[in-house]
């Protein structure tokens, strides 16, 4: 696949640089480049330029890869603003995977940590990962991100915490906090079957609004799987009325440009979880430099001029005031 050359420099990392944001107020994202051939990225450089991760989907939802720059348009505040970088290489990624321990997943959880497995086996060489559950507290594995399947399967299978409440909004929280001083997309992969019950956290609960501004400030993506009607197990802590999952998730998945699947069968969680792997492995890079940095919250449209194609990405972002 194609790269123009003044991408190859912007796509080194894609996040925002603390130091200069702390000291200087300038606006620096920058992105991972990986190669087709896995190679680990030679040097980084940072531009003022707002990275936008897109999903594109024809109308029977396949994945559309080969689509050039001029197919694209970005709506900055309504505005269509010129797309300066672009890129369709496979991306690497870095993901924080959250599970919910809660009591009512006890029958199921087994197929969830084997559905998870699968996504772990889906990595690329190039992406990183740390393993989280959540119950009576938000707990993360290993202490850095890794590449090694190996060590990350070791955690599904033996070092997830014991059953508890539903701290989901405080979980998601404490992922994008982990994702902070990682460089290229970052990405929040969410499972639960119940709704936000923080229990023991509720002293210094995270809500749905907090967790939603944070990803869009800090741009992470947001993916959510949620599992509805199943039965309830030890206390059923955090199932929602009816049994579905907290209708937060496609609110947050959908701001931020991620996806949110909700299952009735956990037959379909590995090929779900797999299907995840593969969309952030179909996804644009694309970056425009935004006209005024005003300090202010902008909506965001990526839209594809091709007819029966649709185009995912989030909705928002910050234009950190320059001083």
């Amino acid at each position: 696949m194609d790269t123009d050359n003044n991408t190859l420099g912007w796509l080194r990392g894609n996040r925002t640089s603390l130091s200069v944001f702390i000291c200087a107020h300038l606006w620096l994202i920058t992105s991972v480049f990986i190669s087709g051939s896995g190679q680990e990225p030679t040097f980084k450089a940072g531009v003022r330029t707002v990275a936008v991760w897109a999903t594109v989907k024809d109308a029977i939802g396949n994945f559309v890869p080969d689509l050039p720059r001029e197919a694209y348009e970005i709506l900055d505040n309504g505005v269509a603003q010129p797309i300066a970088l672009f890129a369709k290489d496979i991306q690497p990624i870095t993901v924080v995977i959250l599970l919910d321990r809660s009591g009512s997943m006890r029958q199921n959880f087994e197929r969830v940590q084997a559905a998870a497995e699968q996504f772990v086996k889906e990595m690329l060489p190039a992406d990183k990962a740390r393993i989280g559950s959540f119950s009576n507290r938000v707990q993360l594995d290993p202490r850095e991100f890794t590449s090694d399947h190996d060590e990350l399967l070791t955690i599904l299978q033996k070092e997830l915490q014991e059953e508890g409440p539903t701290p989901l909004w405080n979980a998601v929280n404490v992922g994008i906090t982990a994702l902070l001083h990682q460089s290229g997309r970052r990405v929040v992969l969410v499972f639960t079957d119940g709704v936000d019950m923080p229990m023991n956290f509720s002293n210094n609960n995270i809500t749905l609004k907090d967790a939603m501004k944070r990803a869009e400030e800090e741009d992470v993506m947001v993916y959510a799987i949620g599992l509805a009607g199943v039965n309830p197990g030890f206390g059923g802590f955090g199932r929602a009325a009816a049994g579905r999952p907290d209708p937060g998730l496609p609110k947050i998945a959908g701001q931020t440009g991620g996806g949110y699947f909700e299952l009735t069968s956990t037959a379909d969680l590995a090929r779900t979880f797999a299907r995840v792997a593969d969309e952030l492995h179909h996804q644009y890079a694309l970056g425009f430099e935004p006209a005024k940095l005003d300090g202010k919250l902008h909506t965001l449209e990526v839209r594809v001029n091709a007819s029966g194609l649709t185009a995912r990405a989030r909705r928002s972002y910050r234009a950190t005031r320059e001083r």
